[in-house]
């Protein structure tokens, strides 16, 4: 076990069972021409997130800490998606661009689309779990839950886009399966601008879980290797 500098107070953590969760690093997110820049979001800070991502990825990796992607996407004829009795169909950003621009109908989200993709500088590597989801939350509809629990799970440090929907949603479905959940400050994104970004900060420290800096956990992951 080792001390992390978590707020809104440290907790121990036990790193060999412990996960890095990206969630959702996909260009319809991180990138421009994605389903995030289509629908008006400001992705300066996307760049950013990226490489804190990045370098907490490679040292997880060199300590031994299991790494988990999780992407959103739908199949081709959207027959996941919920279809027009879920609010899914209505709400999730490109399933409302598709249903409001025909045009760009199959190619937002789409499982085998640019879209779709994980950046380049994220991409999973041989052996690391990928999960696929249909919902903001990683939990809703997939065997997350079964694939850490065999792994023998119990801390999740969370990065990627959006704070305070998708990485938000899966943090407190965590929390909520009994999961220690860290929100990883730097290394996330809201949609919506810095006063969602706080009230995400508000809720994980007050409700939920806690939160690091990635200068913090990498300082825990060097220090668990002397």
């Amino acid at each position: 076990m080792i001390k992390l500098n978590t707020r809104p107070e440290p907790i121990e953590v036990d790193l060999e069972r412990s996960a890095i969760v990206v969630v959702d690093m996909q260009n319809a997110f991180a990138s421009k021409g994605g389903t995030l820049d289509l629908a008006g979001a400001d992705l300066a800070d996307a760049p950013r997130v990226v490489r804190t991502i990045r370098g907490v990825l490679d040292a997880a990796r060199t300590a031994g800490v299991q790494v988990v992607h999780l992407q959103v996407g739908y199949k081709p004829d959207l027959s996941n998606a919920g279809g027009p009795r879920s609010p899914n169909y209505y709400k999730e950003t490109a399933m409302h661009l598709m249903c409001t621009r025909p045009e760009l109908k199959g190619k937002l989200l789409t499982e085998g689309s640019w879209d779709f993709a994980i950046v380049d500088e994220l991409a999973p590597l041989p052996g690391e779990l990928v999960v696929t989801k249909t919902r903001y939350s990683g939990f809703a509809g997939t065997t997350l839950d079964s694939q850490l629990r065999v792994r023998g799970i119990q801390y999740l440090f969370f990065a990627g886009i959006a704070t305070n929907v998708c990485v938000e949603s899966t943090l407190r479905d965590a929390y909520f399966h009994d999961y220690w959940p860290i929100l990883l400050t730097d290394g996330t994104m809201a949609a919506g601008g810095s006063k969602a970004y706080e009230a995400t900060i508000f809720n994980v420290e007050s409700f939920f879980g806690w939160t690091i800096r990635s200068e913090d956990l990498l300082a825990s992951f060097a220090a668990s290797a002397r």
